[in-house]
């Protein structure tokens, strides 16, 4: 599939205009590489969001055009509101057909549910990386990389170099010897619940109203014991407190 996106020049900087253009639905851009100056455009929101609903979006060659001008470009960067489904900021960067791109696709994982470590063992998938930085021509860009994950069994990994790359791709992190772990098959974690075990038989406690009502007695006479008693056993208190502040003081 591919992507065309129309954008228009942008005057200047800085985050007065950057917000002017946001609240005309409008996302500011900046496209840079390719041997020429950076240049800053705008972009239709709503247009861009529809288009970027496909993953395959961030992984394409998409052509942008400025006017009367067309060029090859890939997305760098995407800068989102925290809070709201909106497009802050784009990134894109020239693509020259004879020079190097180095971008992160997406994995796809093949099989989850039929892996050794997960049918046979009750095991489950743990996705450690999610996409894998790589470089290559533009030519060769893929949208995204596939590992089978069928004879995985459980407590075992599969590696960066356990993915089979396209012709013309390479791995940046195996470029420098670093073989990272991507996915494994790890036991269920189980929650562990503090409950303490009901005997069959066991006597209850019971509190409250409850209580005074196994006792037989009302359940407003436990309250009258504990501040609402007599009258008579209410002054006799008194006294009594009077008295121990007389013999203190």
């Amino acid at each position: 599939m591919t992507y065309e996106i129309q954008g228009e020049p942008r005057e200047g900087s800085g985050r007065t205009g950057s917000r002017r253009l946001r609240k005309l639905g409008r996302v500011p851009a900046i496209v840079y590489g390719g041997g020429k100056e950076p240049r800053s455009i705008s972009l239709d929101h709503d247009n861009l969001s529809h288009q970027m609903n496909r993953e395959a979006f961030y992984t394409s060659i998409l052509t942008l055009s400025v006017g009367k001008e067309a060029q090859q470009v890939v997305v760098k960067a995407v800068q989102r509101h925290p809070a709201r489904p909106q497009i802050m900021h784009l990134d894109f960067q020239r693509v020259v057909e004879d020079r190097e791109i180095t971008m992160h696709v997406p994995i796809h994982f093949l099989n989850e549910a039929n892996a050794k470590g997960v049918k046979e063992q009750g095991g489950v998938v743990d996705h450690i990386l999610t996409d894998v930085e790589i470089s290559c021509l533009p030519r060769y860009l893929p949208e995204y990389l596939e590992l089978d994950v069928t004879e995985l069994e459980l407590n075992h990994l599969y590696h960066l170099s356990d993915i089979k790359l396209p012709e013309g791709v390479s791995s940046v992190a195996l470029r420098h010897g670093q073989d990272l772990p991507v996915v494994a098959v790890n036991p269920p974690r189980r929650e562990e619940v503090d409950i303490a075990p009901v005997v069959e038989g066991a006597e209850v406690p019971v509190v409250g109203e409850e209580a005074a009502a196994a006792a037989g007695a009302e359940p407003g006479a436990e309250k009258g014991e504990k501040g609402e008693k007599p009258e008579k056993a209410e002054k006799g208190q008194k006294g009594e407190r009077g008295q121990k502040g007389e013999g203190s003081a």
